[in-house]
């Protein structure tokens, strides 16, 4: 593939490099991580993505990149919302993955000689693995509540609080959501799963803010060194992925009939204006709303752990929201396209939301700082906590990278972890880890992904994020 390196941290892939591109590619990365980036097929799917119908100014990449189904995982598109097209698979299958954080008044001195009791504890209360069923059964009219709302659902059937709702993104629901949308296959899917983990690479995990890089976003989100917080992981589960899946199905047969030619069928796709698109997006914001409910539940079951191991109230702990951000979402938004305000459709698949101060959508709290960016980075180093800026808006329609990013498959995981024991390797290190999967932690072992230091540093650098924190982990849950 053929691509220049146009300053530190970024590179271009020419529009000339592959036929049918309508905008260059653009991808963030260091010369180091470039040379990971190029072991896989992600840069020829930048490019792909750069004949999408209806592109505007580039094909992005954030530097977690990693190969995914049609949009690599880290990718970012943006199509003009009258004349452009939204693709399933630039959203990817997992709807609203996404990442939650909790702070309490708790330090790691108060909670180490417990760690083992909350461990167990969350193991316990929270259903997690392939196909992991609830404690919450669905019946058919709540299923529909539940996409349309949201969050909203969850604090009204006493998960949470109702002031949890103005720290999540979009307030834990989206506007437009179609319960119709979505296929009975797919509500059978999730009807027994609100309020589980899943697999693969979503935990939670119980962390400790191991150093501040500034102060007063630090104070405003109410993080301070030694603090303990705890982070979830999860989705949409079965539900968002059989809506990626029946829409997928149905856009690759109409393709021919849009006139739309495309390199890869994974980025199938159909124009705004059309009633394919209309459902789809009716859809996966009924999905992204099954997610943010997902969290909420979960969040709930969180807090009910720490009060019951310490005896204690979850206010009285302090355990508070500090905000829920998705990522693996499309989004109708505003941005300055060629010196000219303009209505987007942004697809962030794998990259989150990174919105800077004193934008209308941010929560009064946050106002002066930017919106909260939670990146998480494997379960044997650390995680950060970020916040947007000026700069994203310019450059990434507002958008930062969302974790480490894979460089080794599941499969070559496994395969590298034979003969180890990666749950006491992570216990050598203080880390207490539990999982439901046979090969749950070997797929998930450090050595699996980037070292999310060197994704954060060139966010940061390139000035689309700014550190705020940095956590360690010291307990963590996988499916």
């Amino acid at each position: 593939m053929k691509i220049e390196q146009v300053g530190p941290y970024l590179w271009r892939i020419p529009p000339d490099a592959k036929p049918g591109m309508r905008v260059p590619g653009l991808v963030l990365a260091s010369a180091a991580l470039m040379t990971q980036i190029r072991r896989d097929a992600s840069l020829e799917q930048v490019a792909n993505a750069a004949c999408l119908p209806g592109i505007v100014k580039a094909s992005l990449a954030m530097p977690d990149i990693h190969q995914g189904y049609g949009l690599p995982v880290g990718g970012v598109v943006a199509t003009d919302a009258e004349r452009g097209v939204v693709s399933p698979g630039g959203v990817g299958y997992d709807i609203n993955c996404g990442v939650r954080l909790l702070r309490t008044n708790l330090r790691a001195s108060d909670v180490q000689p417990r760690l083992r009791q909350l461990v167990d504890g969350l193991y316990q209360a929270i259903p997690a693995g392939v196909g992991s069923r609830g404690r919450l059964k669905l019946a058919p009219a709540d299923q529909r509540r539940v996409v349309e709302t949201g969050a909203r659902w969850a604090v009204g059937h006493g998960f949470g609080d109702a002031d949890d709702l103005a720290r999540i993104e979009s307030n834990g629901g989206l506007q437009g959501a179609d319960p119709d949308a979505v296929s009975p296959k797919a509500y059978e899917r999730g009807k027994s799963q609100l309020g589980t983990l899943g697999s693969g690479n979503h935990f939670v995990e119980i962390q400790v803010v191991e150093e501040t890089y500034d102060e007063r976003a630090a104070a405003a989100l109410g993080l301070f060194p030694e603090q303990v917080t705890i982070m979830i992981h999860t989705g949409s589960r079965g539900l968002g992925h059989q809506v990626c899946t029946d829409y997928l199905r149905r856009l690759e047969g109409a393709l021919r009939r849009f006139g739309i030619w495309l390199p890869d069928r994974q980025l199938a796709c159909a124009p705004l204006d059309s009633t394919e698109a209309t459902e789809y997006l009716g859809a996966m914001r009924a999905a992204a709303n099954f997610a943010f409910a997902n969290r909420q539940c979960l969040a709930h079951w969180v807090r009910d752990v720490f009060a019951r191991v310490f005896s204690a109230s979850p206010s009285g702990l302090g355990i508070d929201l500090v905000y829920d951000v998705a990522h693996n979402i499309a989004k109708t938004e505003e941005h300055e396209v060629d010196g000219r305000r303009q209505r987007v459709v942004v697809h962030r698949k794998g990259a989150t939301r990174a919105f800077p101060p004193h934008h209308p959508e941010l929560v009064e709290a946050y106002r002066a700082i930017g919106q909260p960016v939670l990146i998480p980075g494997d379960m044997g180093r650390y995680s950060y906590v970020l916040v947007g800026t000026e700069a994203a808006m310019r450059e990434t329609f507002g958008s930062t990278c969302h974790g480490a990013g894979r460089v080794m498959s599941r499969t070559a995981a496994v395969k590298a972890a034979r003969g180890r024991r990666i749950d006491q390797e992570l216990e050598a290190k203080g880390i207490l880890a539990r999982a439901t999967g046979r090969d749950a932690l070997e797929e998930e072992m450090p050595e699996a992904y980037k070292d999310v230091k060197e994704v954060v540093e060139v966010v940061e650098r390139f000035g689309i994020s700014k550190r705020v924190a940095r956590l360690r982990p010291i307990g963590v849950i996988k499916g």
